[in-house]
This record gives structure tokens, C-alpha cells and sequence, in this order.
């Protein structure tokens, strides 16, 4: 059976950080009324945030009933979704890829690329990063690893991630828009690093590695993610989109138009999004009507001469040619099974780490929660996504 939670939309900060408090060390980053709750446990991951610490909603996805059961022996584990990954949930994970192919880092040499091979390297699914350095609005983490993708080649890895708050003047700078008086935020960076601590060169033809970073959201019938993208011929720029890679995204779930895309974060269908770099203008989002909220994600932007890790689970022709932003909506993974969670995913990724011996590879990914007067939160939305509040929440 898999380990399923109720979607926590109307949980409160509050609420969710005196639940994990019992069952994992919280760190928690404040600045004004807006605070992160940070896990060391679950790989410095970010679990939830808000804009008001004492009355304020709680951004990110929480899986109560995995948390709360913990870390599981092997026997218990057996014939659970535990022996793949523990979904803990939380708004901003470390990851690595790729996940799937030739050079995948969730199967095994010699292994199928099916569910049942499938399992999430120890790194970024139990292992607990050290807390090395703290402030009140940052904490840096740091952890050691060595891994064997699925053509037998091993890394040795140290990872470094630090998770900072943004003061509103440092948001306003970031993004290039003025934030008005009327609006409530919470924003942060993370800063995460992977070096090459072996004594042998990454390469591309025995596999490359690449941060990933993921976000889990709570879903809700009035939330749409927002992806702008640069317009252009196939033949140069390549697809528009990739929406395969659960079955093909249906008509009424995905909507494409010049620049930009619509997709549904109601955690009500299993699937998944993504455009690759020469398509992503930098930035992805949502907008949950219900709870007037826009949430902006952005990461930095640096040259990929090496491409980007390709997911896919198959042989790749293209290992390379994979996306740089993602999004996916949670859903019944198969007839008559429940749904992970549900929630709803935002994603970035660096370009894939061909690093020498002491080299080191850096992605920057920055979050942003907003909630105001549906006028500033409109002008926003155009600035930063090209369109209308209105023009989202009439997409489907």
C-alpha cells in the first residue's frame, strides 16, 4: 500500500512546524513576519514557508503520515513505496539526475527501467545533511556521497546547500519589479553546489550528474502553473514542450499558446511538463485563485556546453537533451491506486556537471510567495509571465 496524505491546503505554518518539531529537528529561518522551516534530515530541504509566522498559510506540501512513521528497517519496508523513496513532502528538495536513461542514478547497473527497479539514491532521500553554519535568515549544509549510475560508472560527490531569505529590497532587485506596500511575501534562495571530490574527470560519455531541485505545493481546482517560453521554429529551438513523460498530457490538463503554457496543479491527474533550456526564459509559476497567491520561481541562468541530463526512462538516443524546467501534477499513478499525495511540482536543474577533480558545479534556485490586492498581484503576473491573472484562471 502506499502511504497517502489529505492535502494540507488549509493547514497553517503554525500548525505544520509544531507537527514536524515532534518527528524531525526543524530549523527555522525568520525575517520579519515571514519564516522557512528547513529539515537537516530530509537533505536540508525546505518544508514549508509563509508570510506570517503566527497566523499564516503553509506553502509547502506536507506528508504527515510518512513523517510521522519515520525512517522504516528493511523489513518494514518491504513492499512498500518506502523501499523507492520517502515521500516526505516539503516546498524545496535537493536532488540530482538523471533519474532515468543510460546514465540514470535510480537504477542499478543491469536493472529495468521499470517501477519496480526504481529506487532513490540514499543522498537525497535518508541521508541527513550536517548543519555546518546558521544565522537567523540562512543555513548552510553540507554532505558527502558516492554514487554508481546505471552504465557502472561511480561519482564521488560533495554537496554543499545553503537556504537564505530574501528581505523584500533583495526580492524587488532579483525579480525587476517594484513590490507595493499592500503585498505579503516570503521569499528565499537556495545556493547548491556539487563538486567532483574523486580523482578522475566527469565525462560525458560514461555519464554526467546535475542538481535538481524540486518543489512541492498544495494543490487546489483553481491552481494553474504558468510557464512562458521563447517562441520559435521546432528546427532551432526544438519542441515547444515535453508532456510525455507519464502518458501524453490531455487537452483539457495542458494548454500551449504563443509564449506561454498552462498546466494544472490540482493534483487530481497524474502527469508531467517540461521545456528545455533554449526554450525557458528563466522563470516558472502558479496562481492559486482560491487563495489569491503567485508564486514565481526562478534560477540562474549560465552556459551548458555539455547540454542537460535527459530523465526519460529509456535507452536514450539524446542523454543530453533534457529539459530545465519541469512541472508535474500528481494524480493515481495506476487504475484503483491512490494518488502519492497529491501535489503539485515545480523544477529546475543545472546544466550537466562535466567537473574535473576539486571542480564544482552551482545552481541557484529562488522562490517567491506573493499574496495582495489582485491589481499588484496582475501587474506582476505580467511583468514577470507575460499575462493576465484573469487570462489564468479562465485557461481551463
Amino acid at each position: 500500500m502506499l502511504n497517502c496524505a489529505k492535502a494540507t491546503a488549509g493547514d497553517t505554518f503554525v500548525s505544520d512546524v509544531t507537527f514536524m518539531k515532534k518527528h524531525t529537528p526543524i530549523v527555522l529561518l525568520q525575517s520579519g513576519d515571514a519564516a522557512v522551516a528547513v529539515a537537516p534530515a530530509y537533505q536540508g530541504r525546505v518544508m514549508t514557508s509563509t508570510y506570517d509566522r503566527e497566523a499564516g498559510p503553509s506553502f509547502g506540501w506536507i506528508n504527515r503520515p510518512v513523517i510521522e512513521k519515520g525512517f522504516l528497517s528493511a523489513e518494514e519496508k518491504e513492499g512498500k513505496l518506502e523501499e523507492h523513496i520517502y515521500i516526505f513532502g516539503g516546498e524545496e528538495r535537493f536532488w540530482l539526475g538523471p533519474e532515468g536513461g543510460q546514465f540514470a542514478i535510480f537504477f542499478k547497473p543491469g536493472t529495468d527501467f521499470e517501477f519496480s527497479d526504481w529506487s532513490t539514491p540514499a543522498a537525497i532521500d535518508t541521508d541527513s545533511y550536517e548543519l555546518v553554519e546558521q544565522t537567523k535568515t540562512s543555513a548552510k549544509f553540507k554532505h558527502s556521497t558516492e554514487l554508481i549510475n546505471h552504465s557502472g560508472t561511480r561519482f564521488k560527490v560533495g554537496i554543499e546547500r545553503t537556504v537564505k531569505l530574501l528581505r523584500r529590497q533583495a526580492a524587488s532587485e532579483l525579480l525587476g519589479v517594484k513590490l507595493g506596500d499592500g503585498l505579503r511575501m516570503v521569499a528565499y534562495e537556495t545556493d547548491n553546489q556539487i563538486t567532483n571530490t574523486g580523482d578522475r574527470a566527469w565525462r560525458r560519455d560514461t555519464g554526467l550528474l546535475s542538481i535538481w531541485i524540486l518543489g512541492m505545493y498544495n494543490p487546489s481546482p483553481q491552481t494553474t502553473v504558468v510557464i512562458p517560453f521563447k517562441p520559435g521554429d521546432d528546427a532551432t529551438l526544438g519542441p515547444i514542450v515535453n508532456d510525455t513523460y507519464f502518458g501524453k498530457v490531455p487537452l483539457d490538463y495542458l494548454k500551449v499558446e504563443d509564449s506561454k503554457m498552462f498546466f494544472r496543479g490540482d493534483g487530481t491527474r497524474r502527469g508531467k511538463i517540461g521545456i528545455t533550456a533554449k526554450r525557458s526564459k528563466g522563470i516558472a509559476g502558479s496562481y492559486d485563485a482560491a487563495g489569491k497567491v503567485l508564486n514565481i520561481v526562478t534560477y540562474n541562468v549560465q552556459k551548458a556546453p555539455n547540454g542537460f541530463v535527459n530523465s526519460m526512462w529509456e535507452l536514450q538516443d539524446e542523454p543530453y537533451a533534457g529539459d530545465v524546467i519541469n512541472s508535474y501534477n500528481d494524480g493515481s499513478p495506476e487504475p484503483g491506486k491512490p494518488p502519492l499525495g497529491p501535489f503539485y511540482e515545480l523544477e529546475t536543474s543545472s546544466p550537466a556537471a562535466a567537473l574535473e577533480p576539486s571542480e564544482t558545479m552551482t545552481h541557484v534556485q529562488r522562490t517567491y510567495h506573493l499574496q495582495g490586492p489582485a491589481e499588484q498581484l496582475n501587474g506582476l503576473a505580467n511583468q514577470l509571465l507575460g499575462v493576465e491573472l484573469d487570462a489564468i484562471k479562465e485557461a481551463f
